[in-house]
Order: C-alpha cells, then sequence, then structure tokens
C-alpha cells in the first residue's frame, strides 16, 4: 500500500507540473519517499558549470552539444539519486536528531569562524544568494550525513597491497619511461618594429662572443634576456616541449656547453646546457606513492558503485 500510494503521487505530481502541455518541474526518479525533478537536475548541473563548459567546446556542433547535454543530464541525475540512496541508508540508522543537530552546528560555527566572522554576516550572505538558513542547515546536514556513509562504507574499507603496487608498476613501465632530457637556460631577444632598437641576432652574436671571452651566463641572461629565466639553475626539460629550433640544438650539446645564435621568426636565442638525463624509467621507490593513490581512487570507485548498486536494490527506486 505505501509503494503504490508513492506511485500514485508521483503520477499526480507529473501531471500537475503540466502547464500548456509543456512538463515544467516533472519527476525524473523516485527514492522511496524523496523525489528528484526536472529542476534538481537542472540545478545540479548549473552548479557544475557543466551547460557553460558543454557550451564553450561544442558551440558549432549544436548535434554533438545535444548528445552530450544528454550524457550530462544523465550524469546528473544518477549523482543526485546517489544522493537520495544514501540520506535514505542514513535514516535506517535511527541516530538521534540532537547528535547531527550538533555536528550541524558545529559546521555552521566552523564556517562563520573561518569565512563570514559573526554570523549576521553568513545570514546576510545567505540572504544574497535566496537561501535561508533552514535550507543552509539541510545542505549541511546532508553533506555530513553522505560524508560520514561513504567514508563508513568505502574510504574505510581501501587497503593497497605491496604486491598491487608492484604488479601495477611492472604493467605499467611505459606510463613511467622519462625522455632524454636536458636541464637549460637561455637568453631570449625578441624582434622589435622599433628602428632604434638593436635588431636581435646582431646583439645575440655579440653576446655569443662575450661567452666565448669567458663572461658569465647567468649574468648576461639577466642583463640582456627580454624573458626572465631563473637565475640561481636551469630548468629540465624534454624535446617535444621545446620548440623545434631550440630542441635540435640543445640535444646536440654536452653539459656545460653553449649554443651559437639559435635564430627563428620571433626571436633570438642562446641556450646553455647544464645537466643531461638520458631516458631511463622512474625506480618502483620515486613512484610508489603515486601508484599506491592511483590505486586507491580506482578501489574507492568500485566499492563506492558496489555499495551504492546495493542500497538501490534494497530501496524504492522508480525513473519517470
Amino acid at each position: 500500500m505505501k509503494c503504490l500510494c508513492k506511485i500514485l503521487a508521483a503520477a499526480f505530481l507529473a501531471c500537475a507540473f503540466h502547464v500548456k502541455g509543456q512538463l515544467v518541474d516533472g519527476i525524473k526518479v523516485v527514492v522511496d519517499d524523496s523525489l528528484v525533478t526536472h529542476v534538481d537536475v537542472d540545478l545540479d548541473m548549473l552548479g557544475r558549470g557543466a551547460v557553460e563548459s558543454l557550451q564553450r567546446q561544442y558551440s558549432r556542433e549544436p548535434e554533438v552539444f545535444q548528445k552530450k547535454l544528454s550524457e550530462a543530464e544523465g550524469d546528473s541525475l544518477e549523482r543526485l539519486l546517489d544522493r537520495q540512496l544514501i540520506l535514505h541508508e542514513f535514516k535506517s540508522l535511527k541516530v538521534p536528531e540532537t547528535i547531527l543537530d550538533s555536528e550541524v552546528d558545529k559546521e555552521i560555527q566552523n564556517e562563520i569562524q573561518s569565512r563570514y566572522g559573526d554570523r549576521m554576516t553568513l545570514m546576510k550572505t545567505l540572504q544574497a544568494e535566496g537561501i535561508n538558513i533552514e535550507t543552509h542547515r539541510k545542505q549541511i546536514r546532508e553533506r555530513i550525513i553522505i560524508s560520514f556513509l561513504t567514508h563508513k562504507n568505502v574510504s574505510s574499507e581501501v587497503i593497497i597491497s605491496p604486491h598491487k603496487v608492484e604488479a601495477f608498476y611492472i604493467s605499467h613501465t611505459n606510463d613511467f619511461k622519462l625522455e632524454d632530457q636536458v636541464k637549460l637556460r637561455m637568453i631570449v631577444l625578441t624582434n622589435s618594429t622599433s628602428v632604434e632598437a638593436p635588431q636581435p641576432k646582431k646583439l645575440a652574436e655579440e653576446i655569443v662572443t662575450k661567452l666565448k671571452e669567458g663572461a658569465d651566463f647567468g649574468q648576461l641572461a639577466a642583463v640582456y634576456s627580454q624573458v626572465p629565466q631563473r637565475r640561481d639553475k636551469g630548468e629540465w626539460t624534454e624535446r617535444a616541449i621545446l620548440r623545434k629550433e631550440i630542441a635540435d640544438a640543445a640535444f646536440k650539446l654536452k653539459t656545460g656547453e653553449y649554443s651559437d645564435v639559435i635564430e627563428t621568426p620571433d626571436a633570438c636565442y642562446i641556450i646553455l646546457i647544464e645537466d643531461i638525463k638520458s631516458s631511463h624509467m622512474k625506480s618502483l621507490g620515486e613512484v610508489r606513492d603515486q601508484i599506491e593513490g592511483t590505486l586507491k581512487l580506482e578501489e574507492r570507485s568500485r566499492l563506492e558503485k558496489q555499495w551504492l548498486a546495493k542500497l538501490k536494490r534494497k530501496t524504492f527506486v522508480r525513473y519517470f
């Protein structure tokens, strides 16, 4: 009988929102005694900036835009469904409201201290956003519930063994390969339309002459380079990051050598190679934390999907 009442109520509400033949705020899904509506989905997408992002990417491809928009709507609907499943699960725990109210009060007090300074400023900020304090308390309450149950059922269960880390490293060796690298410094002289400004190639040739006479590269860079460089040391870089003219010169030089003038359409360059690293694999020790982080994210995602599927099986859910 309870389920039948929910279905009838949902059907009634869906009909009630038809205005001039158009659905204004129709129901998307019923989760036990809670609803997720079209407006809820739209607000979720708005809050995540999904529509604006898709418009920027696919403004000239209307068909692709509509497809991506439908996918984004589906993602938002599932997010909101998952949210309602977790909130429904919390009800079954029968946690005293006084405990939850106390946690909400603490969170609001932390907000006031860290962001607003006093309660009046918080109230005015909420009012400007069209939110009253009760709505704000409800949002915080739900955030606490979702965080608590997710940690209890997902995050606290994640343990990655050293064996898994090592197996991942062995099967993803290409991900940890470093190409040849050079640690270089540059003097950059950009082209100028001014007649009075010295021609970059001529000035670059004079700088190379000074280097041959024993001048310090760093001091010359500080005086002449028109693109600021780190004065204490160079920076490591791979061939793919550098423009071709510079890369071709850089990877022919040895440690401690500087180049002749490298001329491009927009500037002249002089580079100094401070060090060289041949291509090699990062060691397991160097990437262990990175791998463990990746595996934890994957495991959390798996456990979360498993948990939410279990909640969905035992909760009344109906799509519209």
